[in-house]
């Protein structure tokens, strides 16, 4: 028996990093899953290999959200939860980010998260799960990521509405804020076929070593196994929350 055995979940952002995980534990927990991107390469080949279906999907469109929650009902009958996982980043000081920087991470972001939920909610059957990837920065500050900042403090606030205006259905709807993970956006060298992406994140690892308590770069693995938490019944009297996943960087700096 599996978490989620039954159920069916659309993944966002699914190709590769955090998504892929996801979708990954999820199938193997039992879960029918729609892998959902951009990168249609990289998430036919996962589905294919995992057993799940593939929708193409631009989250910042709403036609191509109704698009693949159609092919998902197609496919499976039926929809029981989301995780809103696609992303992006951008690094620059704030006065020095040009206004097409910032609508193109807030379309992503932001509004892929909103369009999520309004598209997919709607379809959910009664007690199914929304999770939202939201971030360390969701609660902090961090200088030379303001834009991304802004949009996953706006998934916070997006993730605690939908909690209130979904609980009469029984819908949970709850937000994981992950710090520095090793993927692809913290680890260019996963985009690079001629780089050593374990040498790259031993030398991560040294990086936060200081930053963070746990001493290290948190792994995908471990995003994904908070998203199963949220996603299945382990979680069943939890809506509206934050889960900070950072290894303990949000609790301070050690002076020691």
């Amino acid at each position: 028996m599996g978490k989620l055995d039954g159920r069916v979940v659309i993944v966002t952002g699914a190709a590769r990093g955090q998504g892929e995980q996801e979708a990954r534990l999820f199938v193997a927990e039992g879960a029918k899953v729609v892998v959902a991107d951009v990168l249609d390469d990289l998430g036919e080949a996962l589905a294919k290999e995992i057993g799940a279906a593939y929708v193409h999907l631009d989250v910042g469109v709403e036609a191509e959200w109704q698009a693949a929650v159609a092919a998902a009902k197609r496919a499976y009958g039926r929809l029981d939860g989301l995780v809103n996982n696609a992303g992006i980043l951008r690094f620059n000081a704030l006065v020095d980010t040009p206004l097409d920087e910032f609508m193109q991470v807030v379309q992503v972001n932001q509004v892929g998260c909103f369009l999520g939920m309004k598209t997919v909610a709607p379809e959910l059957d009664d007690g199914g799960t929304i999770v939202n990837t939201a971030s360390y920065t969701a609660l902090t500050g961090m200088a030379a990521v303001g834009t991304y900042a802004a949009t996953k403090h706006a998934v916070l606030g997006l993730t605690r509405v939908a909690a209130l205006e979904l609980a009469a259905r029984r819908i949970r709807v709850n937000a994981i804020c992950p710090g520095a993970i090793d993927t692809a956006m913290s680890n260019p060298a996963r985009l690079d076929p001629t780089a050593d992406p374990a040498e790259m994140s031993r030398a991560l690892d040294e990086l936060y070593r200081k930053l963070v308590p746990l001493g290290r770069i948190g792994r995908a693995e471990e995003v994904a196994r908070l998203a199963l938490f949220l996603t299945s019944d382990d979680s069943s009297y939890i809506t509206g929350q934050p889960f900070v996943i950072d290894g303990g960087w949000l609790a301070g700096v050690s002076v020691i």
